[in-house]
């Protein structure tokens, strides 16, 4: 029994393993499969294992897919999959599966999943060749079908890869006729056709496919109209109706040329040429006719010595075509028996018995005529108006010009010249003809010529380099290298302009800039290439015209301005410079505050800020605003922004504020054992303006009667107030000291005061007043204090002790007078110093002050 129970379980593993494996190939065999467009860009899920398997997962082969090996997630790599690379073509219409292995589970089993690549219409119609050519004969019948072999292909599927065709361009004249599966496509022929008035049709044949989004296949479809015989010969109304000829002329001479036509080609339209049976036997046996060419020609030598006239009826036959039918007349002249002959010798140079003549040339002899043998009443004449004479001179004529020949106004002379003359026997004898050919040789006597002596043109700043300005053309009137024109423009010319030297063509080689130049002149030279060569010159003025591409500029990012507080409204606080250097209304600036609804604004049209209410430094001591300054140009305004700042500079118009002591009740006890320096209790004040208006000095204006010194003394500066000198016993009692606090402005500081009331005692309990000490001096608190009695203390002292008191007051006076002046002085001489230093730390340094600093 030991050994049963792990025989028994080892039999139900393997058991357990033969079905997992079982139900894992029934998994992965048709019921595992995933669909994923073609062409997916990279990281797309395409799909997940965790349905069917357990983690972990292992893709066998990554190429075009990778999977997450915790969740089974495959999703799509860079390389992307492309259904009509992968897939057989055969496999067109059917599914395109690509199996996939992968290892998974915890026991690392192999299992196989299909991937349906779906297709889409990432293909357009394609065909092989990029033209189609059919013939088609002329008289085919309408309704008639042409197949096109040619059809385009679609490597995608199903509705993707199923094309539609139809015809663009056709004008009716022709139409598609499609079978359902596509495989037949038939041209039909909608209207007659005739080659003689169309030979040819051009149309596009476009392939659609029938998905969603179609793509578009296209290829030209050329159609030629072949010919048909179905055009007969006809004669041209200019076909020679009648001939004359000499009674003595040879065999064979060219007669007249007979010309048909027939619209038809090549055998369709050929002619043959024949006479009529109704042509006379004289005139059959005298004339030939070429059944080809039509040529009639003499069969033998005419002696005839009288006129006759035959006609001849010609017949142009061609296939499967009724004849059309000329008639020309032939008249014949009876031959001369005698005739004049001439002999002629050159003068002028000849080639080929043509006189080669230089024009501009006086009146020159270019031959000379005379008759050879001798005749009566002979003589010799020009037939016409030509600049040519003859003149006899001892029985010869010599053949001149009658004035200077211009190439120009004829570059070719036929002078005919008739001889008349008798027989020695009176008889008469045809007169002679000779024509004498003239080429009038060319010289270089014309100057290139411009259509125009100035030109002016207009072309807007930056523009593309290279670009046509104008074409400048010269004509010379002159032939050959005498005609032949160049250009180029002057050394002074800007060398950003270009003239072709053969076309004349104006470039301009670089962009235009109208702020730098707005306006360009520049001489153009024709020449020509005669020898010696002439030459013209015409001017070409340039005006460059403006666009808005600059924007405003200001002359600095950052105005700063000072301004005293308290000035009126509508004060002119700076001015703003600014300048846009592009013209008219693309350089018209208007200025806006951008940021600002404070008590600041802009006169766009003065360029200046001013205030519209009064400005309190000790409220806002400086605005700060953005200033924008926008063209009026067009389609696009610029716009520019300057940072403004201005200082609300401080006049003195707050008086000192005394807080300590917060009231002339105050009264302060001091011990009686207080040493001297030690400071018993300080005057604070503060003045709400700024610099020299808030720099507070302290004063004593009075003290108790002028018969006691008073043991307290106020430092200037700082409003401690101590104690002067050792105090004695003499000192107890209470002490009132009237302290003047006084800023340092100009033109007129401004003072609060304020009493100090301190009671020397040896009790340091606190002290009170009965009630505030009242001023009874006369005192300037703006000048120099005085030692005068300043208050009244109520007390119960006799009349003698008060005469006392008034003249010890009287002495403490003129004591005090001096000490004051002295005192004055010294604190004079420390303010300036203060000033200066003062001075040198807060203020702004002069050439500065002088940069940024605005009248006001």
């Amino acid at each position: 029994m030991g050994h049963e129970t792990p025989h028994n379980m080892n039999w139900a593993g393997l058991l357990q393993n033969l079905l997992v494996v079982v139900h894992l190939w029934q998994i992965s065999g048709d019921s595992v499969w995933f669909s994923i467009p073609e062409e997916e860009e990279p990281g797309n899920l395409a799909g997940s294992l965790s349905k069917y398997f357990p983690p972990p997962y292992q893709l066998l082969t990554q190429e075009y897919l990778w999977m997450d090996e915790n969740t089974g997630n495959f999703y799509t790599t860079e390389k992307k999959m492309d259904r009509e690379d992968l897939c057989p073509e055969e496999t067109k219409g059917e599914e395109c599966i690509i199996l996939h292995n992968a290892v998974v589970g915890p026991s690392g089993d192999l299992v196989q999943f299909r991937v349906i690549i779906e297709d889409i219409n990432d293909n357009a119609p394609h065909f092989e060749n990029t033209e189609i050519h059919l013939s088609v004969p002329e008289d085919v019948t309408v309704g008639a079908s042409l197949l096109l072999d040619e059809r385009a292909q679609d490597r995608d599927a199903r509705s993707n890869g199923e094309l539609q065709y139809h015809l663009e361009d056709s004008d009716g004249v022709f139409t598609l006729q499609v079978e359902e599966d596509g495989s037949t496509i038939m041209l039909v022929v909608q209207t007659a056709l005739d080659r003689e008035t169309k030979d040819q049709y051009q149309m596009a044949l476009v392939a659609t496919d029938c998905s969603s989004n179609p793509l578009n296949g296209t290829t030209t479809l050329i159609v030629t109209v072949t010919d048909v015989d179905d055009n007969c010969p006809t004669f041209s109304f200019d076909t020679p109706q009648s001939v004359t000829i000499p009674g003595d002329s040879p065999k064979n001479i060219l007669v007249a040329q007979i010309i048909a036509t027939d619209p038809d080609l090549g055998p369709n339209a050929a002619i043959i040429y024949s006479f009529s049976p109704k042509v006379s036997e004289r005139a059959r046996k005298l004339f030939r006719l070429d059944s080809l060419d039509g040529n009639i020609r003499l069969t033998q030598d005419l002696q005839s010595d009288k006129s006759e006239e035959l006609l001849l009826t010609v017949l142009a036959s061609g296939h499967r075509c009724p004849p059309a039918v000329t008639q020309v007349t032939i008249s014949v002249l009876p031959k001369v028996n005698k005739e004049l002959t001439i002999k002629i010798r050159f003068i002028a140079e000849q080639l080929n018995q043509t006189m080669m003549l230089p024009e501009n040339q006086p009146p020159t002899v270019l031959a000379i005529l005379e008759f050879e043998g001798s005749y009566k009443d002979s003589s010799f004449a020009i037939e016409g108006e030509v600049p040519f004479t003859l003149s006899p001179q001892n029985g010869k004529y010599l053949l001149s010009t009658s004035r200077p020949l211009d190439y120009e106004m004829k570059s070719e002379h036929h002078i005919t010249v008739v001889g008349h003359g008798r027989s020695a026997d009176g008889t008469a004898i045809a007169p002679i003809r000779h024509v004498f050919r003239a080429i009038v040789k060319d010289v270089n006597d014309n100057a290139p010529h411009f259509l125009q002596s100035h030109y002016q043109l207009q072309v807007e700043e930056n523009n593309q380099p290279g670009m046509l300005l104008m074409h400048i053309s010269a004509t010379d009137a002159d032939s050959g290298s005498n005609s032949r024109v160049t250009y180029k423009s002057d050394k002074y010319a800007p060398a950003i302009f270009k003239v072709d030297p053969t076309t004349g063509q104006l470039t301009v080689l670089a962009s235009l800039d109208r702020e730098l130049q707005s306006e360009y002149k520049l001489t153009v030279h024709a020449r020509d290439s005669g020898s010696p060569p002439l030459e013209s010159v015409a001017t070409v003025s340039i005006r460059v015209l403006d666009q808005n591409d600059n924007k405003p500029v200001f002359v600095t990012p950052h105005f700063i301005f000072f301004i005293h507080e308290n000035v009126p409204l509508f004060t002119q606080v700076g001015g703003i410079e600014v300048t846009d250097p592009d013209e008219g209304e693309n350089g018209t600036i208007e200025l806006n505050v951008a940021n600002s609804s404070g008590p600041i604004v802009v006169d766009s049209n003065q360029g200046t800020l001013c205030t519209t209410a009064v400005l309190d430094r000790e409220v806002e001591d400086r605005y700060e605003l953005y200033l924008l300054a926008t063209d009026h140009g067009r389609p696009v305004a610029f716009t520019s922004i300057a940072r403004i700042t201005i200082f609300v500079e401080d006049i003195n118009d707050n008086q000192p504020e005394v807080i300590l002591p917060s009231s002339n009740s105050s009264c302060l006890t001091v011990s009686p054992e207080t040493i001297a320096g030690t400071m018993v209790t300080k005057i604070y004040a503060i003045d709400r303006d700024s610099g020299l208006n808030a720099e507070l000095t302290y004063t004593v204006a009075a003290s108790e009667a002028a018969h006691t010194s008073s043991p307290f003394q106020v430092e200037s500066r700082s409003g401690n107030i101590t104690v002067a000198r050792r105090l004695l016993s003499s000192d107890l009692g209470m002490h009132h000291l009237f302290i003047v606090v006084r800023d340092s402005g100009r033109p007129t500081p401004l003072y609060a005061t304020v009493w100090v009331n301190l009671l020397i005692n040896e009790s340091m309990e606190p002290c009170h007043l009965n009630r505030v000490p009242t001023w009874t001096g006369i005192y300037d608190m703006v000048q120099i204090p005085s030692k005068a009695s300043i208050c009244e203390v109520d007390d119960s002292k006799s009349a003698q002790l008060t005469l006392f008191v008034g003249v010890g007051m009287m002495l403490a006076s003129i004591c005090l007078l001096v000490v004051t002046a002295v005192f004055h002085l010294k604190q004079r001489r420390r303010r300036l110093q203060n000033k200066n230093r003062h001075s040198e730390e807060n203020e702004i340094p002069l050439r500065l002050r002088d940069k940024y600093y605005s009248e006001h």
